[in-house]
């Protein structure tokens, strides 16, 4: 349950598409204080901040996040979380929640969603979201994850390119058209800790690094993912200056 999860926001300085976004200012305060506080609204036992810089500890540290700073050569955000893990020598058992630090808008009742799919999955170890996909154009666009799952809405893969392959139609659209479903998606993970051990103590999975989605290591692993459809619509996150500026205006 989310009461007793801990929620994890991986923050890092150089991101490359932009960099220093996480204290870029909005409405008044920094990203990341907007992230920090749209986690703290989901109720979970404990809220932090997961950095390898000293000024965004300070940032953090200055409108009261709890801020642990952590190395500087993690691949992903799941390693930063996994060396939160070590850190605080949780027990297997504890759920975390992943919040990216690029995310101002996510809405708590996704955050609580995720949490309480993990728990409420003895079999599962990872619990990720998916929203159909609708626009035709973002089928064939590789910065749009899908994935296919089985009947118990566990994750069987997840590609950039388009997955399933509509066969029988004429072209993705029209298989869009006559009711395909296909599934966006959605980069906010809930972890058992003993996943997170897991994932850090193997090499990365030869599907990770073909499609570049740290998500194939769990599949690799064994590990078993749950999905569901998310019980809100998830604001894209900010990776350009025109998405912070779409956020500011949304925002302010």
């Amino acid at each position: 349950m989310i009461e007793s999860s801990i929620i994890v926001i991986p923050a890092r300085l150089a991101s490359t598409r932009l960099p220093r976004k996480v204290l870029a200012d909005i409405a008044g305060r920094p990203m990341l204080q907007h992230v920090w506080e749209a986690a703290c609204a989901a109720g979970a036992q404990r809220v932090l901040i997961a950095t390898d810089d000293v000024q965004i500890q300070g940032v953090a540290q200055a409108f009261g996040a709890e801020c642990l700073l952590t190395a500087a050569d993690h691949m992903s955000g799941s390693d930063r979380i996994a060396e939160v893990v070590e850190q605080l020598e949780l027990d297997d058992a504890q759920l975390l929640v992943n919040l990216q630090g690029d995310e101002p808008e996510m809405p708590a009742l996704c955050l609580q969603q995720v949490a309480e799919l993990l728990a409420s999955d003895p079999q599962a170890t990872v619990a990720t979201l998916y929203w159909p996909i609708s626009d035709a154009a973002e089928l064939y666009d590789p910065s749009v994850v899908k994935v296919v799952t089985d009947q118990q809405s566990r994750a069987l893969y997840f590609s950039r390119s388009l997955i399933p392959h509509p066969r029988g139609a004429a072209d993705a659209p029209s298989a869009l058209a006559e009711g395909t479903v296909f599934k966006r998606h959605l980069g906010l993970y809930a972890y058992r800790a003993s996943a997170l051990r897991a994932f850090t103590a193997a090499s990365p999975d030869p599907l990770e690094l073909c499609e570049g989605l740290e998500q194939l290591r769990f599949l690799g692993l064994g590990q078993t993912i749950a999905m569901a459809q998310a019980a809100h619509p998830i604001p894209a996150g900010i990776d350009t200056a025109a998405d912070l500026e779409r956020v500011r205006k949304s925002l302010e």
